[in-house]
Formats: C-alpha cells, structure tokens, sequence
C-alpha cells in the first residue's frame, strides 16, 4: 500500500522496492524545471479528424474525451524551462492522452520545439510516453516519423546542438522507430517498458519464444541500446550535468 502523499515527494517511486509507477506530463515537468521558468509553446495546435474515422467511438469523440480527462490539447506537452539555471527545451509525452500516440498535431508540436532549439541553439529533451503512431490518422501519422527525424538530422548533424532522449514506460512503436532512439544520449527509467513492437506479436512472426523481460530498459542497456538508466529522482541532476558538460566543450566554444 502506497499513500499518495509520500508517493507524490518521492516522484511517484515506490520506497521499498524502487518501482516507478505512471506519471502524467505536468508531474514529470514540475520537478524537472526550475520554479516559475516554464513557458509552454504551440497549445493551440490540436488534432484534426481528417479521415472520419470511427471504430467503437468516432476518434472525434475520442479526442474530446482525452482532452476533457486530461485538461491538455494533446498527447504532448512542449516549452522551455530552466533546469538548476540552464535553458532547455523540453518536450514531454502524456500516455493519459490516447496513449501517448503520435498524430499529426504531436509531431507537429514536437518538430516545431526542434526547430525552435535549433534557432535559439537550446539543448533538447524529449520525454517518451507512447504506443506510437496513431492509427485514426493512418498514413498522416506515420509521415510524422519522418518529419521530426529530418527536423532533428538538421539540429544534430549541421548544428551539432545536443538532444537527450528519456525513454519512460512505455516507449513503443513509432515513436521507438524514431526519435526515441535518435538521441545524443539516451536515457531510460529503471525497468521501462521499450520495443518496436510486442512480444506477442514478435513470437507469432518468427516462430520462436523469446525470452521474458528482453524489452525492458536493463536488457537493451546490457545490449548497447541506451547509454544510462537513471532513477527518476535523479533525473534533473543528470540533465544538467550533461548540459554544464556539454556546453563546456571546446569546439562549442570556437
């Protein structure tokens, strides 16, 4: 039994056996940025139903209904913020939104934060929460893989700013496919949940069994997929002295 006072001060961690349980976007922003310097951008940019689909539920409805449970636009929150006194960009996935899935607007917002970062040359941090694209929006949402790779090949490769990469349970889908896995640094939560896709899914293509617990943040990180796996209480020690590292380079100087 947790007491959600005790959960809360300690980031939603359990004390006595160090499992992170779900956090929605804002709690995972609060403690991350400095007091009063949070300064979101783009809350205007909403999903469209351009397809008209409907399943169960018309994705109308169903966006609706995530927006009234969530009080957010969408399943992503983007800005800037100081972390311990340096300027950052973040953009943070909510999995209470859809499932954290990329339609048209998530990667709309997300490309437009790159973008922002690379004008104003801001360290970018993206926190990943999702199922992947989404599919009421079919191929419009996979065009958004493309769109933020393309966006961040730009912000690494010709202006070589530093983009870190925090991968939360779960992370999957095309968000892993893309700009999950694209970071300079890529960091993962203690047994966070990543993979393309499931393991259900992977058996019954292949044939064969895989082997239990070969999709969690501790087995790619024995395998070279991540660089660290960070406590959460952690977290924002560990951005900015990356930051504070990354800004003291010499040829960043030059």
């Amino acid at each position: 039994m947790l007491h959600i006072k005790f959960s809360k001060q300690n980031k939603s961690v359990c004390e006595e056996r160090g499992n992170h349980l779900s956090m929605d976007s804002m709690e995972r922003i609060e403690p991350s940025i400095d007091p009063n310097t949070w300064i979101p951008l783009d809350e205007d940019t909403i999903s469209k139903d351009v397809l008209s689909f409907c399943d169960e539920e018309s994705y109308e409805n169903r966006l609706i209904r995530s927006q009234e449970k969530t009080g957010l636009p969408e399943a992503v929150q983007t800005g800037i913020g100081y972390s311990n006194g340096t300027l950052i960009a973040p953009g943070v996935m909510d999995f209470q939104f859809m499932g954290g899935s990329m339609g048209s607007a998530v990667g709309e917002k997300i490309t437009r934060l790159i973008e922002y970062a690379t004008q104003k040359l801001l360290p970018l941090v993206l926190v990943c929460a999702s199922g992947g694209a989404r599919m009421q929006e079919g191929t419009v949402s996979l065009m958004q893989m493309a769109k933020i790779s393309s966006a961040l090949h730009y912000y690494q490769v010709q202006k070589k700013l530093l983009y870190i990469s925090i991968l939360t349970y779960p992370t999957t889908g095309g968000v892993t496919a893309s700009f999950g896995m694209l970071g300079d640094i890529i960091i993962a939560e203690s047994k966070a949940y990543i993979a393309f896709a499931g393991k259900r899914v992977i058996e019954e293509t292949l044939g064969q069994k895989v082997p239990d617990g070969f999709q969690l943040a501790e087995a790619l990180f024995e395998n070279g997929l991540l660089d660290l796996i960070v406590p959460r209480i952690l977290i924002k020690g560990v951005l900015s002295e990356i930051s504070d590292l990354y800004s003291s380079v010499p040829y960043k100087k030059n």
